[in-house]
């Protein structure tokens, strides 16, 4: 029987561990924290859970008065409004980690039902490939015993973990990272969010939200620099008319504990001041003190491991997949890697990671969800596309729900009218994105898209007319 050994229980081990126990090997999981990884444990599932909490805050303050909702409370009468909807943080993170360790539970079960063997400890290679084309991991648990572990096939997902920066070092309880955020008990009266990429952007929008005073340190120019740049400016124009202070070009050099206070110095010498500061500035692969290179991985200076578009590393029998291989910070593409591999290993049928079908999304509010190809890339000539963007203040369901801001936009080839990329910006962005990812992956027209029925009135009624408007435009660039 074949043997696979994975390390890291991530989407893209444990994901592999099915597929592998599905096709019949000898699958063994070696995990230290508990399957599911950071992506359940610490991040995805605990982040999103925080959100929807959030999410219904905002709703909620951004359109009970338009919708003609009444709330009564005990509140004085005075000239102004005041907020009569809280949140008990000391239950909300209760909830986050309860959900969380349910779903590493589950993982579990499904894994262990599939077949598959699930070790607790901290893997690591042993040497190059032996004569046979095995490879030896070597498991250390954690009262410092070791087993050695004879595989056939060995895929590393071990992840990564959060960036720190030596002036403002973590603390867990002023100065946090995400890992830390669902430790505390009360909600942070002045935030200072370190980091505008999407989970400074996330966690930014969501305590805003619960009712924290928040501050967005961005070293760029705008917030979320890696999205459409059209839906950065929606979502920076939100963020600014709900009372965050957003601050551009300010690179943060350090943070302190003052007393019950922290202080975030920036480049340019100015210092600012909050009860809490969140570190959001990326994240490290989990690759040191693994043997990889000494197995005959190659790593790139970044410290992540180098596949190809089928999982494989430089060493032969080594599989990677997820956050370790920097490919992209996403749960399912991280589990589209490990399964890539497994399928590869074994001999099924597989086609190779394509990146431009993979959709993605951002969950502040609005989301801003994406496919394919974007608009950096028409914008530089990497391919030839139409594009059309419908503010969704025309369609008759936002008018309903009181939403007021967000887009559809579609990519398109000039000639053929196929579909290649798209961005939603809108409350479930993460649902309305799919029949664009449908229309990008199975090459679709805009011209199939505008003939397929939508309901009325609904928000997917906008990606049908955009539609709409590019197959237009196509028959007018013929004519």
């Amino acid at each position: 029987m074949t043997r696979i050994v994975i390390i890291g229980g991530g989407p893209g081990g444990y994901e592999a561990a099915l597929v592998g126990a599905q096709l019949g090997a000898e699958v063994t999981v070696v995990d230290c924290d508990g399957l599911g990884g950071a992506s359940v444990l610490t991040d995805c599932v605990p982040s999103k859970t925080l959100i929807a909490t959030a999410e219904v805050m905002t709703t909620f303050d951004s359109s009970y008065e338009e919708l003609g909702i009444i709330v009564a409370d005990d509140t004085p009468h005075i000239e102004q409004a005041a907020r009569v909807v809280g949140v008990d943080l000391g239950k909300v993170n209760r909830r986050v980690k309860r959900l969380a360790l349910a779903q590493s539970h589950d993982i579990t079960a499904s894994v262990t039902r599939a077949g598959a063997r699930v070790m607790r400890g901290r893997g690591r290679l042993e040497g190059l490939q032996a004569a046979d084309g095995s490879r030896t991991v070597v498991v250390t648990a954690a009262d410092g015993t070791e087993e050695r572990l004879t595989a056939d096939a060995v895929l590393i997902a071990t992840g990564g973990h959060p960036r720190e920066i030596p002036d403002a070092l973590p603390d867990g309880e002023r100065i946090l990272n995400w890992t830390q955020v669902y430790d505390l008990d009360e909600l942070p009266e002045e935030l200072i969010v370190v980091g505008s990429g999407v989970t400074g952007a996330e966690f930014a929008g969501a305590y805003q939200a619960l009712g924290s005073r928040v501050t967005l340190v961005s070293s760029r120019d705008r917030v979320l620099p890696g999205e459409d740049p059209d839906a950065a400016a929606v979502l920076e124009d939100v963020f600014r008319r709900r009372g965050m202070n957003v601050m551009g070009r300010s690179r943060a050099q350090a943070a302190k504990r003052v007393g019950d206070r922290v202080e975030v110095t920036l480049a340019d010498g100015r210092v600012i001041s909050g009860s809490h500061c969140l570190m959001a500035v990326g994240a490290i692969p989990n690759s040191a003190g693994m043997g990889l290179e000494e197995a005959g991985v190659r790593l790139k200076e970044s410290g992540h491991i180098w596949t190809d578009k089928v999982s494989r590393t430089s060493a032969p029998g080594v599989y990677a997949a997820g956050d370790v291989t920097g490919i992209f910070a996403l749960a399912s593409v991280a589990a589209m890697q490990g399964r890539i591999a497994m399928y590869h290993f074994l001999g099924d049928a597989v086609a190779p990671l394509d990146l431009k079908t993979v959709s993605s999304n951002v969950f502040t509010d609005p989301e801003i969800a994406t496919v394919g190809y974007t608009q950096a890339d028409v914008d530089a000539g990497k391919i030839d596309a139409r594009v059309v963007k419908l503010p969704l203040l025309r369609n008759p369901r936002a008018k309903m729900q009181g939403i007021r801001d967000g887009f559809v936009k579609i990519f398109c080839r000039p000639g053929t009218g196929i579909v290649v990329g798209g961005c939603v910006v809108a409350p479930r962005a993460s649902e309305l994105i799919h029949p664009i990812s449908i229309a990008v992956d199975n090459n679709l027209t805009v011209e199939q898209i505008a003939n397929a029925f939508t309901v009325y009135p609904s928000l997917s009624g906008s990606i049908a007319e955009v539609a709409r408007q590019l197959h237009t435009r196509k028959r007018a660039g013929e004519a």
